[in-house]
């Protein structure tokens, strides 16, 4: 899981806090965070205009993203990452 990000971005701090908790409830991920400054031809790659931004991978194939560009919950992040579950390889 990406999660693209940036020191400046007050929505990226709104959630910063609760990505520990996130990452505990969710072993089964691998959290990543991306500095979208530092890595912006990456982000321009992927397509992140908005951040905080999330994308998920499995197997190597990109299985949903979750990047409207505003501010998101620790809920609204949960609910993203429980909606990936059918597509996560086993």
């Amino acid at each position: 899981m990406l999660f693209f990000t940036a020191d400046w971005c007050p929505d990226c701090r709104f959630i910063k806090p609760a990505m520990p908790a996130i990452e505990a409830e969710y072993p089964e991920y691998t959290f990543l965070m991306v500095d979208r400054d530092e890595n912006i031809d990456l982000a321009g790659e992927m397509g992140i205009m908005g951040i905080p931004s999330f994308v998920a991978y499995s197997d190597g194939k990109e299985i949903g993203r979750f990047n409207n560009g505003d501010r998101k919950t620790k809920a609204e992040v949960e609910s993203f990452i429980n909606s990936l579950a059918s597509t996560v390889a086993k």
